[in-house]
This record gives structure tokens, C-alpha cells and sequence, in this order.
């Protein structure tokens, strides 16, 4: 939701950032694999009970990951391999923080606490799956209620009170859930009207072929007179 409607407003204000670190000798991958490191601190952090914490860690490793894709086009370093080792990250990252999460609630709640948020990993790992392989198949999948920047943002008001992050965790889940479903259906109703389309596209080339068939066959009878003549 929020990476549609505020993501050239965000591009605009990490550009002239992007413009500066373009000077150094830092690439996109390493700020990529930056990110990584402190989100596996923020769940170490978040772990061992470490919330507020692990809270400005999380911020922290966002950062990079909001800096990557700036840097990598004020230098001219956009490419199709970083574009995948950057969602790849991403998808490692998302896990490696909500293990932390599992873990320091299935200490405080128990194992139904744990199970609650390894749920959560499986929705979003759907959600992500629905967009790849929608945009495989030339169909958009973009959007929904709890995509990935709302998650983070839910998980950083979680980790504000120890009693908080279950019942934003257990929101999540639903909202997630919800998402996927949306997903499904815009998905699904593309698909049913691609084949119809396809046919369509199919068709006028057939006539277009032809009719090219024809003011050939014309043509070459045209021909043929002219030589009898």
C-alpha cells in the first residue's frame, strides 16, 4: 500500500543521498548485505528480550535497504542481478527478524506464541510468491493492505512494549491473510481475461497474414498476366 502510493515521494528525497554515496566506493550489494548484518543484530536484540533495542535496529536496517536502490541508479549500477541478490536479501532478512520474534515470544507465551509467528512468515512468503510469479506470467500482483514496508512498520510498534508485539504480531497475521486473498483475486481476474486477450492478439494477426496472402496471390497473378501479354 504505502510502496505504491509513496514510492516516487521517498525516491525523490533519498535521490540527493543516493547522489553522495554515488562519490564513494560503496556499491549497492554492499549496502544491500550492510542491512543484512544489523537486521541479524536487531534479532539477537529482539531474541534475548532486548526490544527497545532491537527497535533501533530494525530502523537502522531499513536504512540501507531504503539507500541501495537510490545509489544503484545515481551510479548507473541498476541491473536485473542486483535487482534479484536485493529481493533475495530482503526475503532473508524478513525471516532472520521474525525469528527473533518467534523467539522471545514463544519464551514469554509459549510455543502457541512461536507457531503464531512462523504463520506470519508463511503469509508474507506467499504474498511474495503471488508477485513473482504473477509478473512471470505478464499480470501485476502490486499491492494490498500489509505489504512489506507495513509489516516493518507493525513489527517497530510492536517492539515498543513487551505486551504489545504478540497482539501486533497476531494483527499482522490477519492482515497478511488478508492481502494474500486480495492478491489471489486480482491475480485470478487478470488470468481469466489474458486468454480471451491472447485470442484477440492471435486473431487480428491471422487476418493481417491473410490479407498479406491475398495482395501477394494478387500481385503475382498481375505479374504472370503482363509477361503472357
Amino acid at each position: 500500500m504505502f510502496d505504491g502510493r509513496f514510492r516516487h515521494q521517498v525516491e525523490r528525497i533519498v535521490r540527493p543521498v543516493g547522489e553522495q554515496l554515488r562519490k564513494t566506493k560503496i556499491s549497492p550489494d554492499h549496502l544491500t548485505l550492510l542491512g543484512l548484518v544489523v537486521a541479524v543484530g536487531a534479532a539477537v536484540a529482539i531474541g534475548l528480550g532486548a526490544l527497545r533495542l532491537g527497535l533501533l535496529l530494525v530502523v537502522l536496517a531499513a536504512l540501507p535497504d531504503l539507500l541501495d536502490g537510490a545509489l544503484a541508479k545515481a551510479s548507473n549500477q541498476s541491473s536485473q542481478r542486483g535487482a534479484f541478490f536485493d529481493s533475495t536479501i530482503d526475503r532473508v532478512t524478513d525471516a532472520v527478524l521474525l525469528g527473533g520474534v518467534a523467539w522471545f515470544l514463544g519464551y514469554q507465551r509459549g510455543a502457541f506464541a512461536s507457531v503464531l509467528v512462523f504463520a506470519v512468515m508463511a503469509v508474507s512468503s506467499l504474498i511474495s510468491y503471488q508477485r513473482a510469479k504473477a509478473e512471470s506470467l505478464g499480470l501485476n500482483a502490486k499491492g494490498g493492505l500489509m505489504e512489506r514496508a507495513e509489516r516493518i512498520i507493525l513489527l517497530c510498534v510492536g517492539l515498543l512494549f513487551d505486551e504489545l508485539l504478540f497482539w501486533a504480531m497476531l494483527l499482522m497475521l490477519i492482515l497478511v491473510t488478508m492481502t494474500a486473498v486480495q492478491r489471489f483475486f486480482k491475480v485470478w481476474n487478470q488470468a481469466a481475461v489474458a486468454p480471451a486477450t491472447a485470442d484477440r492478439v492471435a486473431l487480428r494477426q491471422s487476418r493481417r497474414a491473410s490479407r498479406r496472402a491475398q495482395r501477394d496471390d494478387r500481385r503475382l497473378r498481375v505479374t504472370r498476366r503482363r509477361r503472357v501479354q
